[in-house]
């Protein structure tokens, strides 16, 4: 069973409370990194824990604040961590089909939970396609930079 860790702020938090049960039902072993209420936080802190259990190789992420901007930034600043802010359900596919994307990044504040639940299915419905995609994925890792 594939983990998935949540993380999200207090502008995200209802939006999280809303996706998390359909990862569940994907089948899908949920574990919520916080945060835990609406009360303000700082997204740094929950992108961060995310995508250090992603680098570390234990699972998927799904990071959720008001525009999901903050969250990629972040935690795209992760070795190995490929985060993809989504919109859209033919981005999500891409973003896993042709760049092997490992974090889904949603904004809670310019999605709908119907358009977001639909992302997310499409995001985690696909699989990395590879061959000529490898390559490219490759490059993204940049030693020394």
């Amino acid at each position: 069973m594939t983990v998935l860790f949540f993380g999200s702020d207090h502008a995200g938090f209802p939006l999280k409370q809303a996706v998390t049960p359909i990862a569940a039902d994907a089948g899908f072993e949920v574990r919520d990194l916080g945060t835990h209420s609406t009360e303000s936080t700082d997204y740094p802190d929950y992108a961060h824990a995310v995508a250090t259990a992603v680098a570390r190789g234990e699972g998927l992420g799904v990071l959720i604040c008001g525009t999901g901007i903050g969250m990629s930034m972040t935690a795209n600043r992760h070795a190995g961590v490929r985060a993809a802010l989504c919109g859209d359900v033919f981005s999500a596919r891409m973003a896993r089909h042709h760049n092997d994307a490992n974090v889904l990044c949603l904004g809670a504040r310019v999605l709908g939970v119907g358009l977001a639940e639909a992302i997310f299915r499409a995001f985690f419905e696909e699989a990395f396609d590879g061959g000529r995609h490898q390559r490219r994925v490759d490059k993204i890792e940049l030693s020394g930079c």
